[in-house]
């Protein structure tokens, strides 16, 4: 069956369960826990299931615990009331995870579904488009990622298996994305899930203002330009080539150095002069006969937007300089 070759490509490509392996499926009983639990023992795996029943919905919470316990076989834990008090969606997850630390692999039927809505939820709540792992730190892991929620609710009616619909989805955050905010981005774009989804497989950014930095950097091609990076690092851009180092900047046959972390090399801008002179720039490299076609291309050593060294014209004792 093309899903379960999908979830064991997944399972191989991160390394989720080692071949025929043991694993405990955290279950709510739902369509997604449900398919995970089937689908990993038709996989070969060796499978248990664990339901922590938080009690919070009365009758229905017991009606879930009953069914996991009966239809999947699983073991129930029920949380003291003191853990659960004011819990938010994330501090629930937590005590699942915190419950059940001590039975070693643990997989969740998280979805591709799933992931859309952290994606969303994060990019609103903090910019960022970092998803759910595949496999986290503690031992927990995600098969089911590359499987959508109507995938999942498919293959539960295919293979026979009922499962439970959790009826306070819908006031949650997530049940906000997924009933209002997921269908007018459908009818912005049909394929809108998908391409959110792939924002989550993407490297982790960079931190904000090192991004920024490179972004400048790289915002154009011309002549050769420099950004501090942080650490002692330094990106230098000549042209359409990238460098990072550390320590001296070697700008075209220039290697500039200083113990002055204030002190940084560009190129020259309109209005450039020397500190605390009112020399301008310009009348610098008329006086040192500098040819005007090579002047956009020299380095300088600044402070803010104050000159401080023109390497092989003025010098300054905090600026070592030499020439290839």
């Amino acid at each position: 069956m093309e899903l379960l070759e999908r979830i064991e490509a997944h399972i191989r490509r991160h390394d989720l369960i080692e071949s025929g392996g043991e694993v405990t499926c955290l279950v709510s009983g739902g369509a997604d826990s449900t398919c995970l639990w089937h689908s990993l023992r038709e996989l070969g795996y060796r499978v248990s299931a664990v339901h922590v029943a938080y009690g919070l919905r009365g009758d229905e919470s017991e009606a879930d615990a009953s069914f996991c316990e009966t239809a999947l076989h699983a073991r129930v834990i029920r949380p003291s009331n003191r853990l659960l008090l004011g819990a938010t969606e994330a501090a629930l997850r937590g005590v699942r995870y915190a419950l059940t630390e001590d039975l070693g692999l643990r997989a969740t039927g998280h979805t591709a579904s799933d992931q859309v809505e952290t994606v969303l939820y994060r990019l609103a709540a903090s910019g960022s488009t970092r998803g759910i792992k595949a496999k986290r730190e503690d031992g927990v892991v995600r098969p089911l990622l590359p499987v959508w929620r109507e995938e999942t609710e498919a293959y539960c009616r295919a293979n026979g298996l009922a499962f439970r619909t959790d009826s306070s989805n819908p006031e949650t955050l997530r049940g906000l994305i997924r009933e209002q905010i997921v269908p007018l981005l459908r009818q912005l774009h049909p394929g809108a899930e998908r391409n959110i989804a792939r924002l989550a497989e993407a490297r982790p950014r960079l931190p904000r203002q090192l991004e920024d930095a490179l972004f400048a950097l790289l915002a154009e091609r011309a002549g050769t330009k420099h950004a501090d990076l942080g650490g002692g690092l330094r990106a230098t851009r000549e042209y359409d080539r990238l460098t990072l180092a550390r320590g001296p900047v070697r700008w075209g046959p220039w290697t500039i150095e200083s113990d002055d972390p204030s002190l940084e090399v560009r190129a020259r801008r309109p209005g450039d002069h020397l500190s605390g002179r009112r020399k301008k720039l310009q009348d610098v490299f008329v006086d040192a006969k500098v040819p005007r076609e090579e002047r956009d291309s020299w380095p300088l050593v600044v402070r803010d937007d104050e000159v401080v060294a023109v390497p092989g014209i003025v010098e300054d004792p905090r600026v070592r300089v030499t020439r290839a």
